[in-house]
């Protein structure tokens, strides 16, 4: 979900950039950054960003600055009226000289600067122009997020491919065959024999029924096997599948912890805590992607 991209612009008159960041995130939460006067563009710009992303944390910053003067200057006539009204009462009284042009225009309140009121085809114009160039940078940042999915996809792929491996010891190991479990059977039920002398027929069968149970680690790894098939088929989607990935590890993390709680032996052990550290590893790379 990382990802910067930035798009220029400008219509002879202001100068822009859009540059948008994208870092990872649960949800989408997209924050803006404008300058005075460009707050209007907050909601479309919002709307877009939100119609191609779902997940991250973005920010979106637009600079903008004037090319030419956006001012008026205005001569205020009734002030330099009575400024000139003052200054022939000082010649009278003092007979000095009269002040020079550019003397009385340097006087506050004779020069008047007032913004040019723009006409709003322009502004419109101008609003549409920025909006093009923000869709540019969207596609820039949806371009790389795209490609860091790519290199992730490889990452995923090949934990997917570690977990199936780890499966398959699992499910290979000698410790599952029939006489392995028949054998630990019998021994378990012989120290609970030894251990409670008393015990009647019915509370040992529910014993043994129980450690059967504990020592059957099928199911888990039926289910195993269909989450790796599953998490295959959402890398190939090719579309935005981070929280679907992000469910199916904790489905995986599940079987992961059952298959751990019920292994009577060191192999099966040994695998189930290298399945669970790379589950935690696939879990974290999943927050990286939409």
């Amino acid at each position: 979900m990382t990802g910067f991209a930035r798009a220029d612009g400008g219509d002879g008159v202001v100068a822009w950039a859009w540059e948008l960041r994208s870092v990872n995130g649960r949800g989408l939460d997209v924050r803006f950054r404008l300058p005075p006067g460009y707050e209007a563009l907050e909601g479309p710009a919002r709307e877009a960003i939100a119609k191609v992303l779902t997940r991250g944390s973005v920010t979106a910053s637009l600079t903008a600055q004037r090319q030419s003067a956006a001012s008026e200057i205005r001569l205020n006539e009734a002030a330099l009226a009575q400024v000139m009204k003052a200054v022939d009462r000082l010649h009278e009284l003092t007979g000095c000289d009269r002040p020079r042009p550019e003397g009385l225009l340097g006087l506050r309140g004779v020069l008047e600067v007032s913004e040019a009121i723009e006409d709003e085809t322009v502004a419109e114009t101008r609003r549409r122009a920025l909006q093009a160039s923000l869709a540019e940078a969207i596609a820039g940042l949806v371009s790389a997020r795209l490609g860091e999915g790519r290199r992730l996809a490889g990452v995923l792929g090949a934990q997917v491919d570690e977990i199936e491996r780890l499966t398959a010891i699992v499910a290979g190991s000698p410790a599952r065959s029939v006489e392995a479990i028949r054998k630990r059977l019998g021994e378990q039920v012989a120290r609970i024999v030894d251990a409670a002398s008393s015990l009647d027929e019915q509370r040992l069968h529910q014993e043994a029924a129980l450690l059967a149970t504990k020592a059957d680690v099928e199911e888990e790894l039926k289910r195993l096997k269909a989450h790796v098939e599953q998490a295959r088929e959402l890398l190939a989607e090719g579309r935005a599948v981070g929280r679907k990935l992000d469910f199916l590890t904790q489905e995986f993390n599940r079987e992961a912890n059952t298959l751990c709680s019920k292994a009577n032996d060191v192999e099966i052990t040994r695998a189930g805590l290298a399945l669970k550290s790379v589950i935690d590893q696939l879990r974290e790379q999943i927050q990286n992607i939409e």
